[in-house]
């Protein structure tokens, strides 16, 4: 069998992957991109490549042996941003989980690595690929070696074989390094022969042959100006050549032997997949790992085809079970319960069917311990049953006891707390197109296995909360909201479909405007939506400079429209374009798949036990995030209305939340003056920074000071700020150290909390929500570097997301207790949507704000903003 050998740049590969996609953060607040795009080019290498071999390099640190021959080398690199940083453990982490070799060596660079590992393979009769961004790996292509070299992003490749550079360049493998010498490089500060470009070089070498020949022909070289450069740089060029030379005998403590690979450890990669949030990864990889296929003890069980009262007793687990989350559409599939009388599976239609069950399940004296009361009380709720008594959730403590670690299976729960009783549902069911609901002795035993393991997690977990001190949180926080967005579940938002109709015509209207006008424009038709169409005619037929090449042609990516923006009109038209398209796709028929037939409802689900700190999300549909920056997804909105006629939507929103939570736990005079003065706190942050008075705040500084305080709130970095107000890093960072020292308390906060942290292993919000930190006393500086951040601003973010779920309860309670009809809709990060009869707006006017601002008392008052309309649209 032939012998293959991979090896991969690790940090050029990791930087690309980073730049090359959107700056992404999973539900957790872990910075994922580069980690995702990393990932996206290993599975591809392997299924590509099937090394036999392989081996991911890295460089050891700043400092190599070059810099003894030019202490400038890399000289004027800028410091790696911490969000890339704080990713490269998991990138090692990664590599660990699919049984990846990864190598690196103090006082020398993954190139020389990458150098002397395939020249031993060469040797060894390997075939062998390099994989990397940077172009100086080229050098060692050859026969049996062959670089690829990532040029946009890390999916579209060069192949550098020598047959290719000969084709590209004129010259061999070997001449790269030449090339090198006589034009420097300015990515590794390599000074080169000022003036002698790439095409001189070629020219050059193509005439000597060797960087050597040319110097000791100097007198032949035709040009005095360029005879001069070369004879005053003569030592720099022979400097230069040695520097770009990658060392193929670096003292490698590794054997090609030992990087024989023998597959990914399945186990310990769907458990990182699971927790970065790579959710489209997972089902490529269509795996049932060895914990979901433990071997299990023998259960005994009754299958009910009589529900009888004796059944029941004062404490039960009871497990509903729903496939898919689909429980907005009752697709319950079985019951069961286990108590002191036995454990009994409950086959769903003689449940269902019985007034017995439902006397029980609504009797509030009856206790029982679920998974999941929101989704157990909402299906029932379709079949017409309350669930009542749901007294302890197993998923919920397990998340508020770890937010971090909390799986989002019975199972994986169950295995994480010493459990081994049950298998994982894809051993059960089976995945993708193979899910399928088994016989019912199979789904039964099942069934059973979970309402059993519930018992038996509730003593266990229940003593854990009140060890923590977050009993009280479980108890008087997550388990009632569990039932009010139980409530706000099942009622659903209703649609104007027709609205929404209209504004699908009216967006395919203007997209066929917009498509002629660029017609016009072109003198010809073509696919807008085609990149490769596209660049023939902005940088071909119109001329406009490109900004960059990819393997298929040229780049009409958001960046480089913006960046041609003054050049054409055609370019706002396509930038418009493209904003509707999208609009139209993802949100309008989006929407338009998932409403209610029937009733013209969305029913999204709202995620309690899911984000470290503490937020909810929505999904299916996300109704957080339709998008109202553009006038035209704002105006999607206008298709949400109340459900009943003469209703209309009403919304309140807390003010500035979470710069109130951090100057209550910060203690920061200003910014409690600020907010007890009910001044405008973005005002006033560029006052302080800028040093001006409140009359010469203009808008721009306005801007830039609220992007530093919300900045602040969610750990910023300079380079995280230069991006969001196109500012170079050192401005962003001098900016950030202002802000500083104006808010002193702020400061003492952030260190404080680092500290605390550091000694405890988690920091918490105010109701004692945790968020474990285990990597704050990582000796790996990124690693370290994330955690300080996200000890810093957990606090408030948790804190923030506390008051409001306080304050949905709260809100929830006055309704009942005013007696009135308005509902709660809809929680939008500090908002919530409401829809109410015209008759109770006045009320709500009152109560509204008065039971929001009461939900928790900080140093400074908490300020609600409300409005109302016919439309969701209407009331901001």
């Amino acid at each position: 069998m032939s012998k293959k050998l991979v090896l991969i740049d690790g940090n050029s590969i990791a930087y690309r992957a980073f730049f090359a996609l959107p700056l992404l953060n999973n539900e957790k607040g872990i910075h994922t991109n580069a980690v995702y795009g990393f990932t996206m080019m290993l599975m591809k290498i392997l299924e590509d490549e099937k090394p036999t071999h392989i081996l991911v390099a890295f460089d050891a640190g700043k400092t190599t042996f070059r810099h003894k021959t030019f202490s400038e080398y890399k000289g004027g690199r800028q410091k790696t941003p911490p969000e890339l940083s704080e990713q490269f453990p998991f990138i090692r982490e990664l590599l660990t989980a699919y049984g990846i070799s990864q190598y690196e060596l103090e006082n020398y660079e993954a190139d020389d690595i990458i150098g002397t590992l395939s020249l031993q393979a060469e040797k060894e009769g390997f075939e062998t690929k390099v994989i990397s961004g940077d172009k100086d790996l080229t050098q060692l292509s050859s026969e049996k070696t062959t670089v690829n070299i990532t040029r946009k992003g890390i999916t579209d490749i060069e192949e550098y074989t020598p047959e290719h550079i000969k084709e590209k360049y004129g010259l061999t493998a070997e001449q790269i390094i030449d090339m090198k010498g006589l034009m420097g490089d300015a990515s590794d500060n390599i000074p080169g022969v000022p003036g002698v470009g790439e095409k001189t070089a070629i020219k050059l070498l193509k005439e000597y042959g060797t960087l050597e020949n040319l110097l000791d022909s100097i007198d032949q070289v035709s040009g005095n100006k360029l005879k001069e450069k070369l004879e005053e740089f003569k030592d720099q060029a022979v400097m230069s050549k040695e520097l770009a030379t990658i060392t193929r005998e670096a003292p490698v403590g590794v054997e090609l032997s030992e990087l024989e690979y023998e597959g990914a450890e399945n186990e310990k990669l769907v458990k990182m997949f699971k927790e970065l949030g790579f959710n489209s990864l997972l089902d490529k990889l269509g795996l049932v790992t060895e914990a979901e296929n433990v071997e299990l003890e023998d259960i005994e069980f009754k299958q009910l085809d009589q529900i009888e009262k004796g059944i029941f007793a004062k404490d039960n687990g009871f497990y509903v079970e729903v496939l898919e989350d689909n429980y907005h559409y009752a697709d319950i599939i079985g019951f069961a319960v286990v108590n002191e009388n036995g454990s009994f599976y409950l086959p769903v239609k003689i449940a269902l069917a019985s007034e017995e069950f439902k006397k029980w399940a609504e009797d509030e004296t009856s206790k029982k311990t679920v998974y999941d009361a929101k989704r157990s009380e909402v299906s029932l709720r379709h079949h017409g049953i309350h669930l009542k008594g749901a007294d302890f959730d197993v998923s919920l403590a397990s998340y508020i006891i770890n937010p971090s670690e909390s799986p989002d299976d019975l199972s994986a729960i169950a295995r994480q707390h010493g459990f081994s009783s049950v298998q994982a549902d894809a051993a059960v069911y089976g995945k993708g197109a193979k899910r399928k609901i088994p016989e019912d002795n199979i789904l039964g035993e099942h069934l059973v296995r979970k309402a059993d393991v519930l018992l038996s997690l509730k003593e266990k977990l229940e003593q854990e909360l009140w060890d923590n001190d977050q009993h009280d949180l479980f108890r008087s926080l997550e388990m009632p909201l569990s039932l009010v967005l139980a409530d706000m579940e099942y009622q659903g938002v209703k649609l104007d479909m027709n609205r929404l109709d209209n504004m699908g015509e009216e967006i395919k209207g203007r997209l066929a405007d917009i498509e002629t006008r660029i017609f016009e424009m072109t003198g010809e038709q073509f696919n807008i939506n085609s990149p490769k169409q596209l660049g023939v005619i902005l940088f071909e037929k119109l001329g406009l400079p490109a900004v960059k090449k990819t393997k298929t042609g040229y780049s009409t990516s958001a960046d480089v429209l913006e960046k041609l923006a003054s050049k054409h009109k055609i370019i706002e038209e396509i930038l418009n374009y493209r904003q509707l398209g999208k609009l139209q796709s993802t949100y309008i028929e989006g929407l338009q798949k998932v409403v209610n037939k029937e009733t013209e409802k969305v029913h999204t689900r709202f995620n309690q036990a899911l984000t470290a700190t503490g937020r909810l999300s929505s999904t299916d549909p996300n109704l957080q995030n339709i998008p109202i920056r553009l006038e035209e997804g704002r105006k999607i909105r206008q298709a949400f209305v109340p459900s009943e006629t003469g209703w209309v939507i009403f919304a309140a929103d807390y003010s500035q939340i979470e710069l109130r939570v951090l100057a209550h736990i910060a203690g920061d005079e200003k910014l409690i003056d600020a907010f007890q003065n009910d001044m405008d706190i973005h005002t006033k942050t560029a006052m302080e920074v800028f040093n001006v008075g409140k009359d010469e705040v203009t808008s721009n500084m306005r801007r830039h000071a609220k992007a530093v305080n919300f900045g602040i709130v969610y750990g910023i970095s300079d380079y995280g700020l230069s991006q969001s107000l196109n500012i170079t890093r050192k401005e962003a960072g001098e900016f950030i150290d202002r802000y500083l020292e104006s808010y002193p308390g702020v400061k003492e906060y952030m260190d404080e909390i680092v500290k605390d942290a550091k000694a405890k292993g988690y920091v918490q919000t105010l109701l004692h929500r945790r968020r474990y930190i285990p990597e704050i006393t990582a000796r790996n500086f990124n690693l370290r570097s994330f955690a300080e951040r996200t000890a810093m601003n957990t606090p408030i973010q948790g804190s923030a997301a506390d008051i409001i779920k306080k304050a949905m309860i709260d809100m929830a309670e006055r309704l009942r207790e005013e007696g009135i009809k308005t509902r709660l809709l809809l929680q939008v990060h500090d908002e919530l949507i409401f829809e109410a009869p015209e008759d109770e707006i006045e009320l709500l006017k009152k109560i509204v704000p008065e039971v929001m601002e009461n939900a928790i008392e900080l140093k400074v008052p908490l300020k609600v903003d409300f409005s109302y309309g016919p439309t969701w649209y209407d009331a901001k």
